[in-house]
């Protein structure tokens, strides 16, 4: 496959029974061959999306002492800053070109998650950061929610199967600034070739060359999203989960060329987490023959917490 294929969340949501078999045949068959669409149909407005810009940018452009005080030590990165340089790609010595924020998940003060995860980091120089922030989120996770539900029914599942496992799980949303680059980079890319970890991965903010795909047979396909698109890709959890039917993708963020190196770029990921105790062991009904099981049972929290420390977020 040599393209991304696009797809319309409407079509899942309609009460036409054949466009909704028709949106799951479309996105389990984009899974299983390149582990990316661009989705239409999501329940980002244009207003909320054009205040998060504003808002990371503002964020981005405080100085650099400003930005380290919400650096937070001892949680690998996982609520507030995270400084350039910090995150490097599994197998990678050289840092990432980038800095970027995290949000994390709003719990329900009577969940037994509420004690598990860090505080949301409050930016007391802008009024709307953390506001705009959390709706965004929500309207991702919502977002997310219905596209696992196609997949669940993809993989002969019930349709509501993974609704539990992600109410109040370990999402991030991640707004991430690429500067300008000033020098000759030696090795260092604005993102490395990397799989995600999560379930599945919304990613705002690709209308711009920069992402790349690696398709099966090994090339590089640039992956550009129409304006009102979010690219969505399948995590290592949810292909562990399905024995790789469906495919967690390499990809990485290109430099631009030398000319526009003086530019920077935002993308805001949205990663898709489970709760921790979410059995990771593959389906049984993705086991057969010709797909024996691929991978040892882990839970999810367990398989975060052996990335992070392979992304050296965390000790």
């Amino acid at each position: 496959m040599n393209k991304i294929p696009s797809v319309n969340l409407a079509d899942f949501l309609s009460d036409d029974k054949n466009r909704k078999q028709k949106f799951i045949d479309e996105i389990g068959h984009a899974y299983e061959n390149i582990g990316f669409v661009a989705l239409k149909g999501h329940f980002l407005d244009d207003t909320l999306v054009d205040n998060l810009y504003s808002e990371i940018k503002n964020f981005f452009d405080l100085p650099t002492d400003i930005k380290e005080k919400y650096e937070v030590p001892g949680i690998g990165g996982q609520r507030g800053y995270v400084s350039f340089g910090k995150e490097s790609a599994k197998g990678k010595k050289e840092g990432d070109l980038k800095e970027f924020w995290h949000f994390g998940q709003y719990v329900d003060k009577d969940s037994k998650y509420a004690n598990e995860y860090p505080e949301n980091v409050t930016v007391n120089e802008l009024a709307n950061f953390n506001a705009v922030g959390k709706q965004t989120y929500q309207m991702l996770e919502k977002t997310a929610k219905f596209v696992l539900r196609s997949l669940a029914l993809h993989l002969d599942l019930e349709e509501t199967y993974f609704d539990n496992y992600i109410k109040n799980g370990n999402s991030i949303l991640r707004p991430i600034h690429y500067p300008p680059i000033k020098t000759e980079p030696k090795g260092a890319e604005r993102a490395a070739a990397h799989g995600d970890i999560n379930l599945i991965t919304l990613l705002m903010g690709a209308q711009g060359k920069g992402l790349q795909v690696q398709n099966h047979n090994g090339d590089w396909i640039d992956a550009m999203a129409e304006p009102d698109e979010l690219m969505i890709n399948v995590g290592d959890m949810l292909s562990r989960h399905s024995n790789n039917k469906l495919k967690s993708t390499i990809h990485r963020v290109t430099n631009p060329p030398k000319e526009m190196w003086g530019t920077s770029r935002y993308s805001i990921p949205f990663f898709m987490h489970p709760v921790s105790d979410m059995k990771l062991d593959v389906l049984e009904n993705c086991i057969d023959e010709n797909n024996p099981k691929q991978f040892e049972d882990i839970t999810a929290g367990n398989f975060l917490d052996e990335r992070l420390k392979e992304l050296g977020l965390k000790k």
